[in-house]
């Protein structure tokens, strides 16, 4: 383990202890707010160690939490449950009935499942934080703008969703684990990763595009090669078989990252439009609230719901367009102003990204990063940094992540929706610091060729340790520069005001 790994970790294991103690305070020392969330009925009776448990992690279970927690105990009963992708659950139910399996004479499943959320997020989010670093690392070509770029992950303004019940932290550790190793050029390892995380979110069919567009990367170098190096009947030999592995790995790899999400939309299907469930088999609690609140349970007696009858029956698209008014510019609306505020530092983020690397490579961005001009060489000797021709296709994914989400989602929720699923966001903040403030020993060009402080071991005379630059900067506050002051008070501001208001049932992203 090398010791920017060892420093990512040791941060990130902070932050996950700092972020159970504060949300354990502030929901006890803030009441909570009566919100119209989805609130099933407990059918257990509480065992001796449930009150504890509820009182020390039940911030962890609020709003979309509680789906999770309810799929996990219950499986998908409501037609809304199936908003929310399944692996998460089974990771919970496959922690409560084992590794937490000797407490199960003293906490129900539901403490159960409780005391998985913070195990297993707390895990999965030190997984994810290596990973982006190790990502970073091979990406950027610059340790400490890696390393930099991990320690911010670690003050995520997402930061509650990666440590409740929410898929967040399972989806990054994932997605930036799958990048990793498609950078590597471990193709089918990669896809497995990324068709995993298709199987927590939706949006991990977006990656996709990281398997069209990295592999052709690739195959036009080959080919590039093979013109200079092969003639005659042999080049096309190697040019059609260049070709044909392409099509094939872009076909096998398209398939196996889209398959969770098919078989989950299927199971959905097979759920509401072809039942064998009978309204007796549902316990009268559940069946009580899905009648006052107006959630549709399979009914094999019932009919089949209308958008079983459309030509492509997706149950996904029905439930974001009817439960949760999620479409084309429906947000826009005077009333939501607050949300796209709320939204704003993580756009203006990823609006900077773009900008910037825009501005840097001109020629690169129009040529889609494929191809040498042969005016320079800067693809065979890549500049180091935020400028690197390998971090283009991660900012055409943040820029499409960001249009998407501003224009057909609750505007709110991009903030957790780029921070779990993009590394340009925490790549932009730490190019901005290390480029503007002084006692990061900046030198003033736009190359990100940062020398981080180190200091000395005390008890090793020969031993360097690096210097968390964020712990460093906070004691002198008042010093920092005012993009440093603005990007770490946007980071801190909402990874504790995260907790306070989520965890309270208080509108948050």
């Amino acid at each position: 383990m090398t010791m920017d790994v060892r420093a990512v970790l040791q941060f990130a294991t902070i932050t996950r202890g700092l972020s159970l103690l504060l949300q354990a305070v502030l929901n006890a020392a803030i009441p909570d707010h009566e919100a119209d969330a989805f609130s099933p009925p407990r059918t257990e009776e509480p065992l001796y160690l449930d009150s504890a448990v509820e009182w020390l992690l039940g911030g962890l279970s609020h709003w979309d939490a509680e789906h999770y927690l309810f799929i996990a105990e219950r499986g998908y009963l409501y037609e809304h449950n199936f908003a929310f992708f399944p692996l998460l659950p089974v990771i919970l139910r496959g922690l409560a009935e084992t590794l937490l399996w000797p407490l199960s004479g003293r906490l129900t499943v539901r403490g159960r499942l409780l005391l998985a959320v913070a195990l297993g997020n707390s895990a999965l989010f030190l997984l994810s934080a290596v990973a982006l670093y190790a990502l970073s690392r091979l990406v950027l070509q610059d340790r400490r703008l890696a390393l930099l770029s991990s320690l911010l992950y670690c003050l995520t303004p997402a930061n509650v969703f990666m440590t409740a019940g929410y898929s967040e932290s399972l989806f990054a550790a994932l997605t930036f684990g799958g990048l990793f190793l498609l950078e590597k050029g471990f193709t089918f390892r990669a896809c497995l990763a990324l068709g995993i995380a298709t199987a927590a979110r939706s949006n991990g069919l977006v990656n996709i595009g990281f398997l069209l567009y990295l592999p052709s990367l690739h195959a036009l170098s080959q080919i590039r090669v093979y013109r200079t190096t092969t003639k005659g009947h042999s080049k096309v030999f190697h040019y059609a078989w260049v070709v044909i592995r392409l099509l094939f790995t872009s076909l096998l790899g398209t398939a196996i990252i889209a398959l969770p999400f098919c078989a989950f939309q299927y199971y959905g299907y097979r759920t509401f439009c072809t039942p064998s469930v009978s309204l007796e088999r549902i316990p009268p609690a559940l069946l009580s609230l899905a009648e006052k609140k107006g959630y549709r349970v399979p009914d094999e007696n019932g009919p089949p719901p209308l958008w079983c009858m459309r030509p492509l029956p997706l149950l996904y698209s029905h439930i974001q367009d009817v439960y949760w008014d999620v479409g084309f510019l429906r947000y826009f609306q005077l009333k939501q102003i607050p949300n796209f505020l709320l939204a704003l530092p993580m756009a203006t983020l990823g609006i900077m990204a773009a900008y910037a690397y825009y501005q840097a490579n001109p020629d690169l961005c129009l040529r889609l990063g494929l191809w040498d001009t042969g005016a320079n060489k800067r693809l065979d000797k890549p500049p180091p940094g935020l400028y690197n021709p390998r971090v283009f296709v991660y900012i055409v994914h943040s820029t499409t992540l960001l249009v998407f989400g501003t224009l057909c989602m609750h505007v709110q929720v991009l903030t957790r929706f780029m921070a779990s699923s993009t590394p340009v966001p925490f790549w932009i903040s730490a190019h901005l610091l290390l480029l503007n403030e002084p006692l990061l020993h900046r030198r003033k060009t736009s190359t990100p060729n940062v020398q981080l402080r180190t200091q000395l071991s005390s008890r090793n005379g020969c031993q360097h340790t690096p210097l968390n630059p964020i712990t460093a900067l906070l004691p002198h506050w008042r010093t920092c520069s005012p993009t440093t002051q603005c990007i770490l008070g946007y980071f801190i501001s909402y990874w504790v005001l995260g907790l306070a208001l989520h965890c309270n049932f208080l509108p948050w992203t």
